[in-house]
């Protein structure tokens, strides 16, 4: 279970660093805003476990990033707006971002850079000179690293999002992004990254594929 109270306290204090000594509203209402988000029952992969989840993976790279607090928020703000069947989440989140962060006093190109942030983790294909944008994909992309049994919970979850799709089809749209990742040259752009998770990664995304490569009636 998630520590919302610890939660809370986390976004304040990003805020706040990001904001710098310029005084603006109480963070309280707008952590509150977002955890409702977060909390919302349409999720089961996507929630304040994931959150949380991304956050501290955000806090172990962060002497690879440039603005890290800036990377912070933009990890808050990354899954905000979510409803699996919808295509623009990532779109939608980063538009909330620019109101709620410019009302709360964020200055406006931090404001921006969190927004841009944000819709980088539509393809997580941050570019060689992008470290902010680094450390939040594969904070986002951590998960794949997962030992076997989290990375089965996690498939879990995701299915159970998307319990509306048919099997064939979920079938085929998942190992479309699966080979979409697999396709990338890196999966993770931080040296942790690519020294710590890139091969357990990449372990996990070929075996979930070539599982729903197999007939259904021999997937199990």
């Amino acid at each position: 279970m998630a520590d919302l109270d610890s939660l809370r306290i986390r976004f304040a204090r990003a805020l706040e660093a990001a904001r710098g000594p310029a005084a603006g509203p109480d963070p309280a209402p707008y952590a509150d805003r977002l955890l409702s988000r977060w909390q919302e029952p349409q999720r089961r992969y996507h929630t304040v476990a994931h959150l949380t989840a991304v956050l501290d993976r955000v806090d172990e790279l962060e002497r690879f990033a440039r603005d890290p607090d800036v990377v912070r928020l933009a990890a808050w703000f990354h899954d905000a707006v979510y409803l699996p069947d919808r295509s623009e989440n990532e779109e939608r989140s980063a538009r909330l971002a620019e109101r709620a962060l410019a009302e709360a006093g964020l200055p406006e190109a931090k404001t921006a850079e969190v927004a841009r942030l944000v819709l980088l983790t539509v393809t997580h294909d941050p570019a060689d000179d992008d470290p902010d944008g680094q450390v939040l994909c594969d904070a986002d992309l951590a998960i794949l690293a997962s030992p076997p049994s989290a990375y089965a919970a996690y498939t879990t979850a995701v299915r159970e999002e998307y319990h509306f799709v048919p099997n064939d089809a979920f079938r085929e749209g998942r190992a479309a992004i699966l080979r979409q990742l697999l396709d990338l040259p890196r999966l993770f752009r931080t040296p942790h990254g690519a020294k710590e998770w890139e091969a357990t990664a990449r372990y996990n995304l070929t075996a979930e594929l070539e599982m729903l490569s197999l007939p259904p009636h021999d997937a199990s």
